[in-house]
């Protein structure tokens, strides 16, 4: 998959997953790139807590 360097994402979904999504999300107003920054910014924060545990527990076995 591509990476570059402009700050886009481009998914490919199922058009059934995308119509639902769009509903619920308009129902909580919110618009994909909130959501998807939200979701993302919390997924980035729990993983980089995890790691963070995860290095901890190795330096005290060492």
């Amino acid at each position: 998959m591509a990476k570059g360097e402009s700050g886009r994402i481009v998914l490919e979904i199922n058009p059934e997953l995308k119509k639902k999504l769009y509903s619920i999300l308009a129902f909580e107003q919110l618009t994909l790139k909130d959501w998807f920054i939200e979701n993302a910014e919390k997924h980035i924060k729990d993983k980089s807590a995890e790691l963070l545990k995860s290095i901890e527990q190795n330096q005290n076995e060492i």
